[in-house]
Formats: C-alpha cells, sequence, structure tokens
C-alpha cells in the first residue's frame, strides 16, 4: 500500500488533504468532525486581533456558478474573517490539538499590517500548540478595504517585511498564503522567500462578480438591494491555481519552495496534479462545503489506489514530477505534427465535431461522404488544434495521433522532421533573424 502520510515543512499529517481555511474551519465542532471523517490536517479559519470581533453580512454570502446539470463550479462568497471571540478560537484551537496530536492544525492569521499587532498574536497562537500559522495575504474583500488581505499581498515589500517580524517573533513554521489577483504571482513569492517564509500556500480566492439579478438589477448574492465584489473558488479555479503553482514551482528564485496548493480540488486526481506540478500537499474547501467532509475518504481511496496502480511508494515520488516538463510556449517542439482521428464504431454521430471545425477552424472535417452522414477528418487540412476532441460528446471518440518522423504531413506537403525545433531559432522569428545577422 502506498504511503501518503505527508511531511509538510515539519507538519505532520496521516495524509496530504488538509481543510482550507474557510468557514468549514470556523470552530471545534467542524474541525472534529472533519478529522472523524479522515481529513490528514486543517488551517483553522483567519482569526483577528484582539478586540471587537469583526462584522459579517447577515443575509446571503454565495454566489454560485453551476453546469447545466446544476452541478456547482465555483463559489463567489463575501464573508469575512471569523467573527468568534478570539480567546474562545484560541481555547478550542488548543483541545482540538490535545485530542488530535496527528493531525496538522495550522492557524491562519490577519491582523493590521503594524509589527506590534504580529507581535501581539503570535504568543498566544503559539500558546495553542498549533502546528504552524498562515499569513493571509489574499482575502480580497472587506478586509483588503482596511488595508489587509489582498491589501498586503499585493505589495512584495509588505509581504516580505510581515514575513520577517512573524519570523522573528515566533518559533512555528510560517505558511505565507498568496493572492492570485496580482499580474505576475512569482514577486509575492520570492517577496515571501526573502523574508523568511517556510512554505506558501495558493490560490487565494479571485475577485469576482458571479451574477446580476435581472429583475433587481443586483449583483449576487444580494444584500438590500446592493451586491459587492467577492472572492471566487471552487472547480472553475483550478487551472488558474494550477498554473500559478507551477509558475513558483519552476522559477529559478523560488524553485524548491514549499507549496500548499489550493484551488477547486474536489478528487483524489484534481490532488494529484496540484502534486506533480510541485505542491507538497492540498488544501480543499468548496468541496467539503458542495458535499460534505466524507468525501476526503474518497480522495484518500483513490489517491493510494493509483499510487499503488503505478508503483508510486510515497508522495516524494510524484511531488513535482511534472514541473520539469512545464515550458514557454516559444520553447514548444514546432516540428512535432499530430492529426485527429474519429473511431467510427465509437462515433454516434451527432456531427458537433464537424461543426465546430467547420464554423470556428479549419473545416477539417467531413459531414457526408457518398450521400451518407459521416464524420471523418480530411489530414489536409487538419492542423491538429484537438478542438474536435473537446467537443466530443463520446470520450475517447476522437483521439490525437503524432505522425512519425519522415511521414509526409498532408497539409504541408512535407515529411515531419525528426529534429526538435523551437521559435527561437524558427525563421519568421524576428529576434532569431537579428541574432543570426
Amino acid at each position: 500500500m502506498a504511503d501518503i502520510r505527508n511531511n509538510f515543512v515539519g507538519i505532520k499529517s496521516p495524509n496530504p488533504f488538509w481543510l482550507a481555511s474557510a468557514p468549514p474551519t470556523d470552530k471545534a465542532y467542524n474541525v472534529i468532525r472533519a478529522f472523524k471523517a479522515g481529513w490528514g490536517g486543517v488551517v483553522w479559519k483567519t482569526l483577528g486581533e484582539e478586540g471587537p470581533p469583526v462584522v459579517n453580512v447577515n443575509g446571503p454570502r454565495y454566489g454560485a456558478i453551476w453546469g447545466a446539470d446544476r452541478r456547482l463550479l465555483g463559489l463567489n462568497n463575501i464573508e469575512l474573517i471569523t467573527d468568534r471571540d478570539l480567546q474562545v478560537n484560541l481555547r478550542e484551537i488548543k483541545q482540538v490539538k490535545k485530542d488530535w496530536p496527528d493531525r496538522a492544525i495550522v492557524v491562519s492569521l490577519m491582523v493590521p499590517c503594524v509589527e506590534d499587532a504580529w507581535k501581539a498574536i503570535l504568543p498566544v497562537v503559539e500558546e495553542t500548540e498549533a502546528d504552524g500559522i498562515e499569513l493571509n495575504f489574499g482575502c480580497p474583500h472587506g478586509m483588503s478595504e482596511r488595508g489587509m488581505g489582498a491589501a498586503v499581498g499585493q505589495v512584495p515589500e509588505y509581504i516580505e517585511m510581515v514575513v520577517r517580524w512573524c519570523k522573528q517573533n515566533t518559533r512555528m513554521p510560517v505558511i505565507t498564503k498568496l493572492t492570485p489577483n496580482i499580474t505576475d504571482v512569482r514577486k509575492p513569492a520570492r517577496a515571501a522567500l526573502s523574508g523568511g517564509t517556510d512554505a506558501v500556500s495558493l490560490i487565494n480566492t479571485i475577485n469576482s462578480i458571479t451574477g446580476v439579478d435581472l429583475d433587481s438589477f443586483a449583483p449576487q448574492p444580494t444584500i438590500d438591494g446592493k451586491g459587492s465584489h467577492g472572492g471566487y473558488c471552487g472547480p472553475a479555479v483550478k487551472p488558474i491555481a494550477m498554473n500559478m503553482v507551477a509558475e513558483i514551482a519552476r522559477d529559478p528564485e523560488t524553485r524548491g519552495l514549499p507549496i500548499s496548493g489550493i484551488g477547486g480540488i474536489t478528487t483524489w486526481r484534481d490532488a494529484a496534479e496540484f502534486m506533480a506540478l510541485g505542491a507538497g500537499n492540498v488544501q480543499v474547501c468548496t468541496a467539503a462545503m458542495t458535499y460534505g467532509f466524507k468525501i476526503v475518504q474518497e480522495m484518500i481511496a483513490g489517491l493510494e489506489n493509483w499510487m499503488d496502480e503505478k508503483g508510486h511508494a510515497s508522495l516524494d515520488d510524484i511531488v513535482g514530477r511534472a514541473t520539469p516538463n512545464v515550458t514557454d510556449w516559444q520553447y514548444l517542439n514546432l516540428n512535432y505534427v499530430a492529426k485527429a482521428h474519429i473511431d467510427q464504431d465509437a462515433c454516434i454521430k451527432c456531427g458537433r465535431c464537424h461543426i465546430a471545425c467547420e464554423d470556428t477552424s479549419h473545416q477539417a472535417i467531413t459531414s457526408m461522404v457518398d450521400g451518407k452522414r459521416h464524420f471523418e477528418v480530411i489530414e489536409a487540412e487538419c492542423v491538429g488544434c484537438n478542438l474536435c476532441v473537446n467537443v466530443c460528446p463520446v470520450e475517447n471518440c476522437i483521439t490525437m495521433e503524432p505522425l512519425a518522423a519522415g511521414a509526409m504531413d498532408q497539409r504541408t506537403g512535407k515529411p515531419v522532421s525528426p529534429v526538435y525545433a523551437n521559435w527561437t531559432t524558427h525563421p519568421n522569428n524576428p529576434m532569431a533573424k537579428v541574432a543570426a545577422e
């Protein structure tokens, strides 16, 4: 059996599945239920400084995007950090950690960008014997207007400064949670590393408005006729999150920096993909809010079964395995040629491949042959774009078949070259011409 025990910056848990800082981790009751279901760890919902708790809205807090089958694809939330008393949270954290010593408990923190505020909260969190802290530099709404959350996460200099304060004032591992609401996520990651962070976690939620009520003309969720931008999460953000994880994992300046992957993780496969791109573990929120805590059991079983099937003994065998295969467009092999192929036995003759190709692509799929409805690839027109594969409703009915070196590409009338070549050396590249001169 594959060993899926996780050791993330010295924080040990029986598996790599943690609950992210969010409503599911807002109180001991939730966290205990999560641990009983099998979660390896939690990041306790973000704590603020001592004093009057923050004030959340008392109406709808979520907007949503659904697929055609009503499957939840994305949530937009306008909830703030915990509105429970700090001391109550601290007592609960201490008790849960005592009762569940084998599970990871990391405490998310957000206080004003003032050194004394961080110095005040760090020792009281440390006293709970939590395993680490996560600095919430990502919340895009409510708190950012107060100079916290994404307002800090969008300024690398602030990130470095606060991380350094924390590293100087606590023994606990520091995980820096990054905002995706920034042009280049590598810059805040570099800043966190410069400040001494032990790891980064990403992504936090994306600025969004998920819908507008066309009767009241108010954004959703609607509070007394008004709406606000909020944080977008769920399966729809997974591609954005994976790209940002990969960017940090392959950046020469941050390569090797531990990453906790967050963003739309719903299945074991999602988790494995994040870890293959460089994440040491993963954090989950929307999937638990949609399907309940027991979803982790499918994640654990699925990951173990896949690792056994593939011969991966431990998580170390998969973490970062895909990172070397992530490159920039300019280095892709321009001499690689593939053509679409339709399995006639599997084809249900719906015609979606033909319409997509005919109307919006390269007119490379027939609709009629010898007077009969028939869909077949015209190799002389096929550029290998694979749009047909993605619109086909039958899995594996259409596949992409690479042409062997030396085979004739009917579209260009030239044999496929066995030599790797990319845009940096292509004769059409003006920079290549300048270099040649």
